[in-house]
């Protein structure tokens, strides 16, 4: 994300909004803010930890991004307190 409006800055993110549109919101007639914000929740945490994307080679998010070490790391350049160190994931 270069912060410049190009459309690849919001792909991701209109992606899920698309799903989560088609596969949830459309399909359920909610009667409350409660009953939508419940059901949103939960087709979050399908579409994170149970369903399958084509663009993770069939993995879930979940399992993609347990690919992914911790590992500990200072970062002065960016004038962050030196003292408290801050978690970085790379990839394996």
């Amino acid at each position: 994300m270069d912060g410049c409006g190009a459309w690849r800055d919001n792909v991701f993110v209109e992606r899920l909004w698309k799903s989560l549109k088609c596969e949830e919101v459309f399909l359920h007639a909610y009667d409350t803010v409660f009953a939508a914000k419940a059901g949103i929740n939960r087709y979050i945490h399908f579409y994170n930890s149970e369903r399958p994307h084509s663009s993770l080679g069939k993995k879930t998010p979940n399992e993609a991004y347990a690919r992914f070490k911790t590992i500990t790391t200072t970062m002065p350049q960016l004038g962050c307190d030196t003292s408290a160190p801050s978690i970085v994931k790379l990839a394996a």
